[in-house]
């Protein structure tokens, strides 16, 4: 009897174990987290892989650049040598009676060299200028890269915002579905209509639950995306700020938007820099064919004496200008001149495409902008006359004066009409952006 007690407390215990531990695990998956755009992009921003990269390609540029001002400065060697000395043999005679001098064991060099360029054609300062460059070119890629993460976590939000407010709309309208139901089964008590009514309501309740329980998917789905990306627990359930409905979308005049954007365009002021580094290159290039003069100074301290191979210490040290010409550079550097001022042609010509797309960029989102805010106040009329309609129907349903079918169908369309206007809604917001990342201030 005891045993029996005893395992059923055990049992008890047990069970309140797994059921405190599956409580633990629901309240994890539904932890939730409010997040607003500019949380979004500060997070994104912060997490992403692809800008950590750029940042490492920064700073590899910044090494270049200082290791490009370094060739400004001086070249200086210390050198020491030191080894034993053969027995030099010496021949007075022809090669007869060789006669082998007295020499030391050991010799010494000691020796300090001192070289500081003077003028080389401009080599020096377009290396610097071009290591400049490509800093700045690292420096925007960053930008036109953080510029595309934003939109592309935009446009996840912008999905999630569509999928919490299709949510509400869906709960609402099954709410509403749930009363006409009852009042059709009250109905089919009453002998008013037959149970095809009945079973054609509770079908479209069904259906309306699965599209409930889709959404609620694709919000979880959507969530842990956007949860990877900003690097938090993928389980927390995120929850978009509802107040981007009222953000202002005033909209200037497509000139001043193009103005803007060749201004401000991360992209065009890439291309622009890019272009400005082929002719720094071009430059280069030209500068082989100039003269180098350098200032040189050395000092060298030996032993023995290379001449009469005395056992003595002798200092020597020299001061001069070096010039040199490559005279090669005439015939060899022709073609690399003319192949680097093709490169700034093209160069030239790719600034100038990336003028058109931004053009056509500019003009595509300010279009789009127009269009998604025209959408709205359509949708909103439309709502409007898709709910008085369902009111109509629902009363002359009620009233016998109209068959269910006719009852679904403006709910249907109801229903559809609200979901449009939340997604055009979001199509606002997201076409802004657009247009805000087209002129360089995303």
């Amino acid at each position: 009897m005891f045993s029996k007690v005893y395992r059923k407390k055990r049992s008890l215990i047990l069970l309140f174990f797994i059921l405190f531990a599956l409580n633990q695990t629901v309240t994890a998956q539904t932890d939730s987290l409010f997040l607003t755009v500019d949380q979004l992009f500060k997070l994104g921003v912060e997490h992403s892989l692809q800008l950590q990269a750029d940042a490492t390609r920064e700073a590899m540029a910044k090494e270049r650049q200082q290791t490009t001002k370094a060739e400004r400065f001086p070249d200086m060697e210390i050198g020491l040598r030191a080894g034993a000395v053969g027995q030099p043999i010496v021949w007075q005679r022809g090669l007869a009676a060789p006669l082998r001098p007295e020499t030391p064991d050991w010799s010494q060099n000691y020796a300090i060299d001192f070289s500081q360029p003077l003028y080389q054609g401009g080599r020096i300062r377009y290396a610097i200028r071009r290591a400049d460059i490509e800093k700045q070119i690292a420096e925007l890629q960053t930008l036109t890269d953080q510029s595309e993460i934003k939109l592309g976590l935009l446009n996840q939000y912008m999905n999630l915002f569509s999928f919490f407010k299709q949510h509400e709309v869906l709960t609402r309208n099954i709410e509403e579905s749930e009363l006409r139901l009852k009042d059709i089964r009250r109905m089919k008590k009453e002998g008013l209509i037959t149970n095809n009514d009945v079973l054609r309501s509770e079908m479209q309740l069904t259906n309306d639950r699965l599209s409930l329980q889709e959404t609620e998917n694709s919000i979880a789905l959507v969530s842990q995306q956007l949860d990877i990306l900003m690097g938090k627990d993928e389980r927390i359930l995120l929850k978009p700020d509802t107040t981007l409905l009222r953000q202002a979308t005033s909209l200037r005049t497509y000139e001043d938007y193009i103005a803007l954007a060749f201004a401000n365009n991360p992209n065009m002021k890439l291309a622009r820099t890019q272009t400005e580094l082929a002719r720094n290159e071009e430059r280069i290039t030209r500068s082989s064919s100039l003269p180098n003069v350098s200032l040189y100074a050395s000092n060298t301290l030996a032993r023995p004496v290379s001449r009469t191979q005395a056992d003595m210490y002798n200092n020597a040290w020299n001061v001069g200008v070096s010039v040199s010409y490559s005279l090669s550079s005439l015939y060899k550097n022709k073609n690399r001149v003319k192949e680097s001022r093709l490169a700034t042609s093209l160069r030239t010509n790719e600034e100038e495409q990336e003028m058109q797309r931004i053009r056509m960029e500019v003009r595509t989102a300010f279009l789009r902008h127009q269009e998604a805010i025209q959408r709205v106040e359509a949708l909103n009329l439309s709502v409007c006359q898709a709910q008085e309609n369902y009111r109509i129907m629902q009363n002359r349903y009620l009233n016998q004066l109209a068959i269910l079918t006719d009852l679904l169908d403006a709910n249907s369309v109801r229903l559809n009409v609200e979901l449009q206007l939340v997604n055009a809604r979001a199509q606002v917001i997201y076409t802004y952006y657009q247009l805000q990342k087209a002129c360089g201030y995303l």
